[in-house]
């Protein structure tokens, strides 16, 4: 006779992680530090009203020790300037670090991309097998170029038994056998961030979560695929790169969205690549607004879609498609025209689109890096 087993959810009651004060208070102040880009005054602002209002703090622990935790951990430095007329020091201006910059990142992965497993290296994995660095399990000859330290010892000595015998033994290259690798193919990756006035726009912010997915996207690919390429660079009425360490920093400004003067930077960074893999990655709420004209003046037209900014953009796709460089739009907006728009630049790239709202942005992003790393070379 057998038993059957029940299977459920069992509910427990939820115990609270035990932080301490300043733990507590460092999860919040991360988290208002990239929503003031990086304002260290203007986030310790949002935080002395929340401690008002809920009571983050008590005389054993206040604000201001908060504060200099925060220095004495290296999070924060103070610039100090002197004070007017030789009158000693005068008021210090606080800013973050590199290390607080990096634990912004890390916290961005941590939150988007946090289900990941993680692996020691970073690699893309092919199809296809040649000079790498994880091993197939397969043995083959020998060849000359073949990296000595996939030699495989054993079944290389054992070859040398069998074709020389003990009382003769000798080591030839005929005898030598490799442990095949599976090739790695790298990617080299632009991501573009819309800073027009429009992601602030309608009461709802959302420069802040698209920044986060370009820290996430930006950590996951220096700590776990290193021998990958990551430019990051953002697009208003022009287009510039930005470092990786100034993410935390950036803004909207009152721009139209020239999203070809975006394109074209990209493709400029991508040619340069030596990858056979490349790829851009677009982030946007709006339609394209803007060109830059010959003589270096700027065309604008922010109602409808404009037929000849438009136009340009199709052909712009057009001109990735033929430099092999897929582009996938992740269009925060849900206005049917748009769509439309979308769709047509998407088949003229013949890239990916995807239409969201900022819920899932990361994960849906990552979802398709990972496909196309994946995919094979041809």
């Amino acid at each position: 006779m057998t038993m059957k087993t029940e299977k459920g959810f069992q509910f427990k009651t939820y115990i609270a992680p035990n932080l301490s004060p300043f733990e507590k208070l460092f999860e919040i102040f991360q988290e208002l530090i990239t929503h003031t880009s990086g304002d260290v005054e203007e986030a310790l602002d949002w935080l002395r009203e929340l401690d008002e209002e809920y009571g983050l703090t008590d005389e054993n622990y206040t604000i201001e020790d908060f504060i200099e935790d925060l220095k004495e951990k290296g999070f924060l430095r103070e610039e100090i300037e002197p004070g007017e007329q030789g009158e000693g020091p005068g008021k210090g201006d606080l800013s973050i670090t590199a290390k607080m910059e990096r634990i912004i990142r890390q916290r961005a992965l941590d939150q988007i991309f946090g289900k990941l497993k993680r692996s020691g290296r970073g690699n893309h994995r092919t199809g296809k097998t040649g000079l790498g660095d994880e091993h197939t399990g397969d043995f083959r000859e020998y060849r000359y170029g073949d990296s000595l330290e996939n030699i495989s010892m054993t079944e290389s000595l054992k070859n040398a038994q069998i074709n020389h015998g003990m009382d003769n033994f000798s080591l030839s290259e005929e005898d030598l056998v490799v442990e095949d690798t599976h090739y790695k193919a790298q990617m080299s990756t632009v991501l573009m961030i819309d800073i027009s006035h429009s992601m602030i726009l309608y009461g709802e912010d959302r420069i802040t979560p698209a920044k986060k997915v370009a820290m996430a996207l930006s950590e996951l690919i220096t700590t776990r695929y290193p021998k990958d390429t990551l430019d990051i660079l953002v697009f208003g009425n022009d287009a510039w790169p930005i470092p990786i360490k100034d993410l935390p920093y950036l803004k909207v400004g009152p721009y139209h969205t020239n999203t070809v003067a975006g394109l074209q930077l990209a493709m400029d960074i991508l040619r340069r690549k030596r990858n056979t893999n490349k790829q851009i990655f677009m982030i946007t709420d709006g339609k394209p607004s803007c060109l830059r004209m010959p003589d270096g003046s700027y065309y604008k037209n922010s109602v409808g879609l404009d037929d000849m900014i438009v136009e340009k953009c199709y052909n712009t796709a057009r001109q990735a498609r033929k430099l092999h460089i897929p582009i996938t739009t992740f269009m925060i907006a849900q206005d049917p025209y748009l769509r439309q728009f979308i769709r047509h630049f998407t088949e003229a790239n013949k890239g990916k689109a995807f239409y969201t709202g900022l819920d899932g942005l990361g994960e849906m992003i990552f979802e398709d890096y990972e496909k196309n790393r994946k995919r094979k070379l041809k």
